[in-house]
């Protein structure tokens, strides 16, 4: 199993990327968000599924880790070939994938060549939990990531004024909620202006 093909981009069309490494071109399946991602690049490392048949070995490369994950969910759908998926990751961003099917918008979905009503609420159906876990999981610790130094400034702030810990935490954490844009200076306003 290849996990990756990194090299020098030798061919680029908006259907697949040549890449060369050791002296071997390798003829990789892309779709239109990889390709949107190495135009500009002189070399790539692509992130590989091999699809061996009798008939035919093909290679699809994605930029990310991410993107061939998904790619691999959806072919493992009923009726959904690599053909199909490639072409749905042509369509969507990963994010906007996951939020697709996360939120069960099989309208979106059928507006893809080739997909109608009923492949799109079976991709649904198979995937949501899959995805939608996903999805939620990595927007969660985004946002932690992003709030978590932000959040411990300001409650020990409000803490050092004399509330306590755990007032001050369920204010700021209902702030950074409704708002997790808020800087910690704004944040400890807003916050006094609750307890």
């Amino acid at each position: 199993m290849i996990e990756y093909i990194k090299g020098e981009i030798t061919d680029l069309t908006p259907a697949y990327a040549v890449l060369e490494t050791c002296g071997v071109g390798y003829m990789v399946n892309i779709s239109l968000t990889t390709y949107s991602e190495i135009k500009e690049m002189t070399a790539a490392r692509l992130y590989i599924y091999e699809a061996l048949r009798e008939d035919a070995h093909t290679l699809y490369g994605f930029l990310t880790k991410d993107e061939r994950d998904l790619f691999l969910l959806l072919i493992s759908v009923s009726g959904v070939g690599a053909g199909t998926a490639r072409m749905i990751l042509s369509s969507f961003s990963v994010a906007e994938l996951q939020e697709v099917i996360a939120t069960g918008n099989a309208n979106a979905l059928k507006n893809v060549k080739g997909i109608g009503l009923k492949s799109a609420q079976r991709i649904i159906v198979d995937l949501k939990d899959k995805v939608g876990k996903t999805s939620s999981e990595t927007v969660l610790a985004g946002l932690a990531a992003a709030t978590d130094g932000r959040k411990d400034e300001a409650v020990a702030a409000l803490v050092m004024l004399g509330f306590q810990q755990s007032q001050s935490a369920k204010a700021v954490d209902k702030l950074l909620k409704e708002d997790p844009s808020l800087e910690v200076a704004k944040l400890i306003k807003k916050a006094l202006q609750m307890l």
